[in-house]
């Protein structure tokens, strides 16, 4: 404890890194709302749709994750840096959101195009094209959610106000309006009009609080910010091979209650793990500038930073493999006995995923070591979809769980030695 009290301290030394703590418990209190709030409409949608339908809806967000990464191309980082190297300065801080924004834009129509194609081209997602349909507007929102620019300017309390206005929304409506397995198609509808009205009340937030207005950007400010943001982009798409695309394989090679089991225990997984991002989402700000500005002290606090995150992961990941069949009776219900082997499995994601987050995030990133990064989330996505095109037609559900566990600490390891040989290892 005295170890923690040290630390806020020096984390409250000075004004600026004031306002990260406050960040912080901005952004605590929207992963609190982020996690409460999916916990109480989960055990009712998995219970009310059953494993088949909410394996189908599970699928088709799945899906559109692969929009909402091209949308997002990786401005959700290098756009944040920039914004926050520049956040005083007016007129480059507009060149930036401008340019951003008519790119997202831009991927955003392709997009839509791309969605048109495939249900009118495709049975699997033709028989149900008006779920995919619904479930784009979620694409839409956060292409229009300027989460960069809050999180560059590190006023975190819009971000904390949008995203849990978005959720309220969500969770009101679904007890309102989801009252049998036959309403499943109104779930994506009812979740992609929370995200647009967050996206859209974003773009007006920034437009009326901090008096940026969109201007036609210059093609030299535009390749700018595709060159910043490929490497992220790259690792965002690897990422998904192992994350996002493990659904959709399953989905694939399966059926839809197959896909139910693996998305129920996988979902409470990435909610725990939505507990540890407010941190890493409050720190990132401070350390790229940090690390521009003294590599001693953003070693330093980084090092900290992942033994207090580490460990605290850590007891959470071994509770939940203690806990995996009361966890899942409790929430999912007697229809998903087969989620507990997926939640056992699963189990110690959060601790692998925190310390990725250290090492990736928060040290490779701020050090310009963004080549590098790509190439291990690449290495690891290559990995992962080997292993589950192998595991996942004869284990099912458990093989996708096996071959996602495996890539995450293949990444931990990979990431560790390399920083450790570049003398960047956060632990001292």
């Amino acid at each position: 404890m005295s170890f923690i009290r040290n630390l806020f301290k020096r984390a409250t030394s000075t004004p600026e890194k004031k306002v990260v703590v406050g960040n912080f418990f901005s952004l605590s209190f929207l992963q609190a709302a982020d996690y409460i709030l999916p916990l109480i409409t989960l055990p009712y949608l998995v219970r009310v749709l059953g494993p088949a339908k909410f394996g189908l809806v599970a699928f088709a967000q799945a899906f559109a994750q692969y929009f909402v990464i091209l949308t997002n191309y990786g401005f959700h980082m290098s756009a944040t840096r920039e914004i926050s190297i520049n956040r005083g300065d007016k007129k480059e801080i507009t060149k930036i959101f401008s340019s951003v924004l008519l790119i997202k834009l831009c991927f955003l129509a392709l997009s839509f195009l791309v969605l048109i194609g495939l249900v009118s081209s495709v049975p699997k997602f033709r028989n149900d094209w008006l779920i995919y349909l619904f479930t784009f507007g979620v694409v839409i929102g956060n292409a229009l959610l300027p989460i960069w620019f809050f999180q560059g300017m590190e006023r975190m309390k819009y971000i904390t106000f949008l995203n849990i206005a978005s959720k309220l929304i969500f969770t009101i409506s679904i007890f309102v309006f989801i009252r049998k397995a036959e309403d499943y198609i109104y779930v994506p509808l009812i979740n992609s009009l929370g995200f647009l009205i967050a996206g859209i009340s974003g773009l007006w937030i920034v437009r009326r609080s901090f008096k940026i207005r969109f201007s036609r950007p210059d093609l030299k400010s535009i390749k700018h910010q595709l060159k910043e943001g490929w490497y992220i982009f790259i690792s965002g798409v690897s990422v998904s091979l192992y994350t996002t695309s493990n659904t959709f394989i399953l989905g694939l090679f399966t059926n839809n209650t197959i896909v139910g089991y693996y998305s129920a225990g996988e979902r409470l997984i990435r909610a725990v793990q939505k507990l540890l991002s407010p941190l890493s989402n409050a720190v990132y700000p401070y350390i790229s500038k940090l690390a521009n500005e003294s590599r001693e002290k953003a070693l330093g606090f980084i090092g900290k930073l992942t033994i207090l995150v580490g460990g605290g992961s850590f007891i959470v990941s071994l509770g939940i493999f203690v806990f995996a069949a009361f966890i899942t009776n409790t929430i999912l219900g007697p229809q998903y006995q087969k989620s507990i082997i997926v939640l056992r499995i699963l189990a110690f994601l959060p601790f692998l995923t925190s310390l990725n987050t250290m090492f990736g995030t928060q040290t490779m990133i701020p050090f310009n070591l963004k080549a590098a990064l790509s190439k291990i989330f690449i290495s690891a996505g290559i990995i992962n979809i080997a292993l589950a095109l192998v595991l996942t037609p004869i284990y099912k559900h458990i093989g996708i769980s096996i071959a996602v566990l495996f890539t995450e600490s293949f990444i931990t390891a990979i990431m560790f030695f390399y920083l450790r040989e570049k003398r960047l290892i956060a632990f001292r």
